[in-house]
């Protein structure tokens, strides 16, 4: 992993999907535009830190992470602006892993266990996370999430970092209901939209002690950091790998320490991690 940090985006255009615009190429896509854009910019809310580079995938052996044929304007090294495209889920995985009780030293007296998601249930930033009406209680969780950068097993604590490209925001949605009654946890993590990722990944970002938050209705709730978890970055990543191959876009979610409180249709739910920055979603009813 890197030491320099920088940030980098899944982004679309804005007017992809158009049947016709003076900037479309020739040939579109048969599937949804993507690109991939860098910043550099040390201030994300800077005038520089609105505006992006066009780059190649840093999936390249990934192929649901590979960029779209070019349009104009959105050639490699071309810079384009946040008014011109929207965020999406800064990848697309494979596998989408969670941490179970990784909250501090209770978590850390049980040995490390992961949950598996449906890369199905991953959405972007602004996108709607959708309540079934039969779905009952439901908790948002903020949590520090590891984008992988290449594939790795059987990794050790010393190089661990070295399969990392850098970490982004997830919301690990789950269904309290569904949890009690099923131990796998599958239909308690795997609805659609009970992962929203984003908006970004950071590069270099060092991970020690980050906040991490969750913004229910406008009011902040208790937070706390990435030193409240129970296994660390490294930790997780060898123990994920000892058993299965991770691929590149893989994430995985660290675990949730701070305070989270219910959503229902018509809340907007935001989760914080610091150097970072938000991941901010609304809350729909389903049918």
């Amino acid at each position: 992993m890197t030491n320099v940090t920088y940030r980098i985006a899944r982004v679309r255009p804005l007017d992809a999907g158009a049947e016709s615009t003076g900037r479309r190429s020739a040939a579109p896509a048969p599937l949804p535009e993507q690109f991939f854009v860098r910043n550099d910019a040390a201030d994300f809310d800077s005038p520089e830190g609105h505006i992006w580079q066009l780059v190649d995938t840093p999936f390249p052996t990934s192929p649901a992470n590979q960029n779209s044929p070019a349009r104009d304007g959105w050639t490699f090294g071309a810079t384009v602006t946040e008014d011109e495209f929207t965020f999406l889920a800064p990848c697309a995985p494979v596998n989408v892993f969670g941490m179970a009780h990784n909250t501090g030293a209770p978590g850390r007296a049980l040995p490390p266990q992961a949950f598996h998601k449906a890369a199905s249930s991953v959405v972007g930033p602004g996108d709607a996370i959708v309540l079934s009406p039969t779905v009952g209680y439901v908790d948002p969780e903020a949590e520090l999430t590891v984008v992988v950068g290449t594939a790795a097993r059987n990794l050790t604590l010393e190089n661990a970092r070295e399969a990392i490209l850098g970490f982004t925001i997830g919301n690990d949605v789950s269904a309290r209901d569904a949890q009690k009654s099923d131990e796998l946890w599958i239909s308690a993590k795997s609805p659609d939209t009970f992962t929203p990722l984003g908006p970004w990944i950071v590069a270099g970002l060092k991970d020690d002690g980050v906040a991490i938050s969750i913004v229910h209705n406008g009011t902040e709730l208790a937070p706390a950091t990435s030193n409240d978890l129970g296994w660390g970055v490294e930790e997780i990543m060898v123990y994920l790998s000892g058993f299965m191959t991770l691929q590149p876009g893989d994430v995985i979610l660290t675990g949730f320490p701070a305070e989270c409180r219910q959503i229902t249709p018509g809340d907007e739910v935001i989760c914080r991690v610091g150097g970072i920055g938000e991941l901010r979603n609304p809350v729909v009813a389903g049918i």
